[in-house]
C-alpha cells in the first residue's frame, strides 16, 4: 500500500533534511532506507532485505580494492610524497611567472593519483605550496584558489575512492571507470593551468618570477619522485590495459609502496600502525556509507520514484543535451548545500536510470557526477576545500579564498559542458582499449 512514488519522494526529502542537518551520511542513508522499506514491505521483509544487501556487499571481491588503495596513500604519505611531488614540479616550473601555481596543480594531480581524496590532497599540498608561494610574493587569492581547485583532482584522477564507491553502488566496472577518468583528469588539470596562465598574463604582479633551478637540482628532484611515479604509472596502466584487475593492481601497488617506504628508510612501527589505523578508520566509514546507499537504493527502487522522475523528465520533450544540462544544474544546486559523497549517493539511484534512458553509458555518468562533486568542493557556500585552505592559512579571509577560485570555477563549468557535448572525452579511451 505504501509502495508509491509519493513515499519515495518523502524519503528523499527526509534524507536531504538529515544531510543538511549534519547527520552522518551512512547513518542518514541507512535509517531512511530501512525505515522506508519497513513502510513499503513490512518489518520482517525489510530486515531480511537489508541483511541480504549487507551480506552481498561485504562478500564482493572488488570491495578489497578500496582499503588497499588507501593503504598505498598512507604509506607514500609517510615517504614524503606530497613534499617531493610539489618540489619536483616547482624545480621545473617555478622560475616562470606563475610557475609555483602551475607546480601546485601538477603536485595536486600527482598526489591525487596516490591519495584519491580531495580534502586530503588540498590539505597536504596546501601545507607545502602555500607558504612557498607567499614567500615568493604570490597573491593570496591566486595561491589559495589554485590549491583549492587543484585538490579536487584527487576525486577524479585514478585510483579514486569516489569512483570505487560509484562502481560498487552502480554495479559498474571499477577498471572501466578508472580508464574513463584518465583523459578528463588530465584535461581538467590543463584547464586549471590555462586559467593560471591567463590570470598571470592579465596581471603579472600577482605571480612574480623566481630564480631558475639548475639542471642538477631538477634531476635530483625528479629522482626523488621517480619511484612513486613509476609505481603510479604501473598501477594505472595495468588496470587500463587489462593486465590486472583493480584488486590485483591495488595489491601490487601496496607491495610497491611498502617497498618504497622501506627503501627510503621511513618505515617504523609507529608509521605502520598509523597507516593501518587511518586505512581502517576511513575504509570503515566509507563502507558504512556504501551499505546505507545500497539499502536506500532498494527503497527508492521499490517505490518507483526513479521511474516517476524519468517519466517527468521525458515528458518535457527535451533532447539529450538539454536534459543533461538540466541534470548538471540540479547537481550544481544540490552541491552548494551537500558534500560531494552525499550528493552522489542521494542522486545516483534517481538520475542513473534517466541518463541510461538517454542512451548514455553508466560509466560516462560516473565521470560526469564525479566532476559535479568536484565543483561542489569549491562551490559557495559549502565549498569544503575552501575551508580546508582557510585552516591551513587562517590569516587569509575566507572571502578572498572564494574570490580566488572564481576563475577556476568558470573553467570547471566549461569543462563539464564539454563533457556533456563530447562524451568521447570520457569514453574514447576505454573504447580504444576495447574495454
Amino acid at each position: 500500500m505504501m509502495a508509491t512514488p509519493g513515499t519515495g519522494l518523502i524519503g528523499v526529502l527526509l534524507l536531504f533534511v538529515l544531510l543538511v542537518a549534519g547527520t552522518p551520511i551512512g547513518v542518514a542513508l541507512g535509517v531512511v532506507g530501512i525505515g522506508g522499506l519497513v513502510l513499503v514491505l513490512g518489518l520482517e521483509p525489510a530486515l531480511i532485505k537489508a541483511g541480504v544487501v549487507t551480506f552481498d556487499t561485504l562478500t564482493r571481491y572488488e570491495l578489497g580494492t578500496l582499503p588497499l588503495f588507501m593503504l598505498i596513500a598512507q604509506l607514500l604519505f609517510a615517504a614524503d610524497a606530497s613534499k617531493d611531488l610539489f618540489d619536483a614540479a616547482a624545480k621545473f616550473m617555478g622560475h616562470r611567472r606563475g610557475g609555483l601555481a602551475l607546480a601546485s596543480v601538477a603536485g595536486c594531480a600527482g598526489f591525487g593519483a596516490i591519495n584519491g581524496s580531495s580534502l586530503a590532497t588540498t590539505a597536504t599540498i596546501g601545507m607545502v605550496a602555500l607558504p612557498e608561494m607567499r614567500r615568493r610574493g604570490y597573491s593570496d587569492a591566486l595561491a589559495t584558489g589554485t590549491v583549492a581547485v587543484g585538490g579536487t583532482l584527487g576525486q577524479l584522477i585514478p585510483p579514486s575512492g569516489a569512483l570505487i564507491v560509484f562502481g560498487i553502488i552502480a554495479e559498474q566496472s571499477i577498471g572501466q571507470l578508472f580508464t574513463a577518468a584518465i583523459v578528463p583528469g588530465i584535461t581538467q588539470a590543463l584547464f586549471y593551468m590555462l586559467v593560471v596562465w591567463l590570470l598571470v598574463l592579465w596581471r603579472p604582479s600577482i605571480a612574480p618570477r623566481s630564480e631558475r633551478a639548475p639542471w642538477g637540482e631538477r634531476l635530483r628532484a625528479i629522482g626523488r619522485v621517480s619511484d612513486m611515479l613509476l609505481l603510479i604509472v604501473l598501477v594505472i596502466t595495468a588496470i587500463a590495459m587489462g593486465w590486472m584487475s583493480p584488486s590485483e593492481a591495488a595489491s601490487v601497488g601496496t607491495a610497491g609502496s611498502l617497498a618504497i617506504t622501506i627503501w627510503r628508510r621511513r618505515l617504523t612501527v609507529a608509521v605502520l600502525h598509523k597507516a593501518f589505523a587511518e586505512t581502517l578508520r576511513t575504509s570503515g566509514m566509507i563502507l558504512q556509507v556504501v551499505l546505507g546507499a545500497l539499502i536506500f537504493s532498494v527503497f527508492v527502487g521499490a517505490t518507483g520514484v526513479a521511474q516517476l522522475v524519468s517519466d517527468s523528465v521525458s515528458g518535457l520533450g527535451l533532447g539529450p543535451v538539454p536534459t543533461l544540462m538540466l541534470i548538471a544544474l540540479l547537481l550544481l544546486a544540490l552541491g552548494s548545500v551537500l558534500d560531494g559523497l552525499g550528493l552522489m549517493l542521494l542522486t545516483t539511484p534517481i538520475l542513473l536510470p534517466i541518463v541510461q534512458g538517454l542512451g548514455m553509458s553508466p560509466i560516462w555518468f560516473g565521470i560526469f557526477i564525479i566532476r559535479a562533486m568536484e565543483i561542489g568542493f569549491v562551490h559557495p557556500p559549502l565549498g569544503l576545500n575552501l575551508y580546508v585552505i582557510h585552516d591551513v592559512m587562517p590569516d587569509v579571509p575566507i572571502r578572498r579564498i572564494f574570490k580566488g577560485v572564481l576563475p577556476f570555477l568558470a573553467s570547471d563549468l566549461v569543462h563539464l559542458l564539454l563533457l556533456i557535448l563530447f562524451p568521447a572525452i570520457a569514453m574514447g579511451l576505454p573504447k580504444w582499449l576495447g574495454q
